[in-house]
């Protein structure tokens, strides 16, 4: 086209799909995240190869898109929706029955949508995140988890729990001289656990087979698959993987998802400006100017 393209090597996503499947136990169900997969025709194949119609999304308009596709979609959302945008959803999509789990992070919120339930006349099912160490929100003690659960357990015509949330991309990510990924994902584990536990314990009237304890994001999927508190994993970049995800953990996968764009011209090598002395040394590299962007 003489335009930038992504291109997909469906072989090679296969190939990721194949492995992914024969990695997962039986115990952990796959969810996929939309947003890492912006491609009805990527999620079709996934979601067949992996037997699975749980998503995780990111974008309340992407809801319509998987009910028309996907006729029996668990859908949980990946972060906490303004209010407002939850209202309007439901002003515009009460008439569909559809299983979502909305994502509760605070006190404060989950009053809000408990107001938005009892004007509307409908139970909506919540789920708690729990902080695991990454420290980008959800609940930080046990004092909040409980009082979120107390809340759930006095209004259960309007609020049904339906599981834990709890995301764990910084194992991956913090530098090895601070702590190994080994100890910082037993680390998370154990904070999991101990969340687990005191619903189980203090509130067994919420505690159900049906529960969703879901964990994950692509770094932590093979850890996930060794050994996991969590039923539910969430991953999406793994399956084409970008270079962010070129992880020692990953090494089984290949990269999927490629950017193809013109050059436009060809230069035998850099000009700075006002440097043009270095013009007369010798050069080992052309210069090349892609019809480009700044792309991760």
């Amino acid at each position: 086209t003489g335009t930038p393209q992504l291109i997909l090597d469906v072989k090679t996503y296969q190939h990721n799909l194949d492995v992914v499947r024969s990695k997962l136990p039986t115990q952990l169900k796959a969810r996929l995240v939309v947003k890492s997969l912006a491609s009805m025709q990527l999620l079709k194949l996934a979601s067949q190869k992996l037997n699975t119609q749980r998503f995780m999304l990111f974008h309340l308009p992407h809801i319509a898109e998987i009910m028309q596709t996907f006729e029996q979609a668990d859908i949980l959302l990946g972060k906490p929706m303004p209010i407002r945008a939850v209202e309007l959803f439901y002003q515009s999509n009460g008439q569909h029955d559809i299983y979502i789990q909305w994502l509760i992070d605070d006190l404060g919120r989950l009053q809000q949508y408990l107001e938005l339930a009892q004007r509307l006349s409908i139970r909506l099912n919540v789920n708690i995140e729990i902080d695991v160490g990454l420290h980008r929100g959800g609940v930080q003690n046990p004092q909040q988890f409980v009082a979120l659960l107390k809340l759930i357990q006095q209004y259960p015509r309007h609020l049904k729990l339906s599981g834990l949330m709890g995301y764990d991309a910084h194992v991956a990510k913090l530098p090895k001289i601070i702590i190994s990924p080994e100890k910082s994902y037993q680390q998370s584990q154990q904070t999991y656990q101990h969340y687990k536990a005191i619903l189980q314990q203090q509130f067994p009237d919420l505690w159900h087979e049906g529960l969703c304890f879901n964990g994950g994001g692509s770094p932590t999927f093979m850890q996930h698959c060794q050994q996991s508190v969590c039923n539910d994993l969430a991953f999406g970049s793994l399956l084409v993987k970008p270079s962010d995800f070129d992880l020692d953990h990953l090494s089984e996968l290949k990269c999927a998802l490629w950017i193809a764009t013109p050059v436009l011209k060809v230069l035998p090598y850099s000009q700075l400006p006002g440097l043009e002395l270095l013009n007369h040394l010798p050069h080992h590299y052309q210069a090349l100017f892609v019809y480009g962007g700044y792309w991760r």
